[in-house]
């Protein structure tokens, strides 16, 4: 089992990072919270969660335990596999996520692409008394400390990102763009967060 995998930041989406190690460049999938986290940094470390399927072989990288930790909390809810847990951890940060399950913020949860209501108040039973240590004290959201990227460049990386998760390129965009005219030099991290919650 691969606890975590360090090295050169080779590339960087806001989906995807490839890691340079040993000469080996090791393609982790990641959520717009990992994103964020390494903008900016020319090496890094992930935490690793390997799925492994009869056609597949998926890293999925995590800038934090934390993040890994409620991703598998989330992934041992039914109905909920690795992508729509890497969707969750989108939308949210892991404290953040794990504060709106205990507080059993049902709308909140539901509002994330994927996610009924039937789903949302599924992973709110099932893990609402295995987030308190990772809710505690984390109830504000901390997406505010993400470095800016460059415009223009930024709003296609999102667009990117949110057509990666499973959203059409059109709502996409307009919606980027409406964020982007509304807080001129948003960080991308933060344009996708709001776009996850405003997407139709």
């Amino acid at each position: 089992m691969i606890e975590y995998i360090s090295g050169r930041l080779a590339e960087l989406t806001p989906t995807e990072a490839i890691i340079d190690c040993g000469g080996v460049g090791y393609n982790l999938q990641i959520s717009v919270s990992t994103y964020s986290a390494l903008q900016g940094k020319e090496s890094a470390r992930l935490y690793v969660y390997e799925s492994i399927r009869e056609d597949a072989y998926i890293l999925f990288g995590f800038a934090s335990k934390t993040e890994r930790q409620m991703f598998l909390l989330l992934k041992s809810v039914k109905k909920v596999g690795p992508a729509l847990a890497r969707t969750l951890l989108s939308a949210f940060t892991a404290e953040n996520l794990a504060a709106a399950i205990a507080a059993e913020d049902l709308n909140s949860i539901k509002a994330a692409k994927g996610i009924g209501p039937k789903t949302a108040q599924l992973v709110i039973v099932e893990l609402k008394d295995k987030v308190q240590d990772i809710a505690f004290g984390h109830s504000k959201p901390a997406a505010g400390n993400n470095r800016a990227t460059v415009l223009g460049e930024t709003e296609r990386e999102a667009v990117e990102a949110l057509v990666a998760l499973g959203y059409p390129p059109a709502p996409s965009q307009k919606v980027v763009l409406d964020i982007v005219k509304a807080e001129p030099g948003i960080a991308i991290g933060n344009i996708i967060k709001q776009a996850l919650r405003l997407i139709k």
